[in-house]
């Protein structure tokens, strides 16, 4: 009897409160995903169904019955494609100078001996804190007077000011976490510092690399203010401008819009699932020094 005894309290006492933490923990897991997931689930639920359903007084979460009208609408009448290759071209062109200038910037900044490094990461820092829709009329003046308006040049510099510090922060503090026993063993070699970062440091850093480029990515795959503001034909329009020039005076394409929100985020969806676990070591490996 004193054996089941024993063996009931250890099942309290190893079991009870482990597993309501793990049920507390699978509950807040479950709230977050259905707060995130949903309204995506609600949008591509909305972009097959046709428009009389989605304006009936009862909504249906599942589609019945289902249509793929609103993405030929988008691709066959309203030429989506086009905003979908301008957003590409200039996010990706965004992403990869971000980088390549940023990564560079972050290697100078946390392992080369710089005098008042601190004070240029402040610097960069509060450049950055401007607010976009203060900047908006003096960088619109200037981009008229230099002729870059509706072009891809306005809208890849714009991004570049806005994604440069966010790349040099990020990767200068994944780049202080690595050994510095690694670069002067390279320079004993005879290794010059460009040589250190780009064969060394950086496939070193892929992780970081990748989590920062896919946030500078999708920074400018969603911008909306400045591409609005500097773009005026379909020839330089980015996806967010041509969603919003989906509604008409007296009518809003609902399932248009749902059908356009999908397909622009798939893309992102995809590539977040591709590259999960370099995001996921990306963001946690800067944040101890070994």
């Amino acid at each position: 009897m004193s054996n089941v005894r024993n063996f009931q309290q250890k099942l309290r006492q190893g079991f009870a409160f482990p597993s309501w933490d793990r049920l507390l923990i699978y509950l807040c897991a479950s709230f977050i995903v259905c707060w995130s997931v949903g309204p995506f689930l609600w949008q591509m639920s909305s972009s097959l169904q046709p428009d009389r359903e989605l304006l009936s007084e009862t909504p249906h979460f599942f589609p019945y019955p289902i249509t793929l009208e609103h993405y030929v609408n988008i691709f066959a009448g309203k030429s989506f494609q086009r905003y979908i290759v301008n957003s590409a071209i200039v996010s990706i062109t965004t992403t990869f100078i971000c980088l390549l200038f940023g990564s560079i910037a972050a290697y100078a900044l946390a392992r080369l001996d710089i005098r008042g490094r601190f004070r240029i990461l402040g610097f960069i820092l509060g450049v950055s804190m401007f607010p976009q829709i203060a900047i908006v009329g003096p960088l619109y003046v200037l981009g008229s007077n230099i002729g870059w308006l509706d072009t891809y040049r306005v809208l890849i510099v714009i991004y570049l000011a806005l994604g440069l510090p966010l790349v040099t922060w990020v990767l200068f503090g994944y780049f202080r976490s690595i050994p510095l026993t690694i670069d002067e063993a390279a320079r004993i070699d005879g290794a010059r510092s460009l040589t250190i970062f780009f064969r060394i440091i950086l496939p070193m850093s892929l992780p970081a690399v990748v989590t920062t480029g896919m946030l500078c990515f999708i920074a400018a795959w969603n911008e909306f203010m400045f591409a609005l503001a500097f773009t005026s034909d379909i020839n330089h329009q980015t996806v967010p401008v041509g969603i919003a020039g989906f509604t008409g005076l007296h009518y809003v394409p609902w399932g248009d819009i749902a059908a356009a929100s999908v397909v622009v985020t798939l893309p992102l969806v995809m590539m977040v699932l591709i590259f999960q676990q370099h995001i996921i070591s990306g963001l946690t490996g800067g944040a101890v020094k070994e």
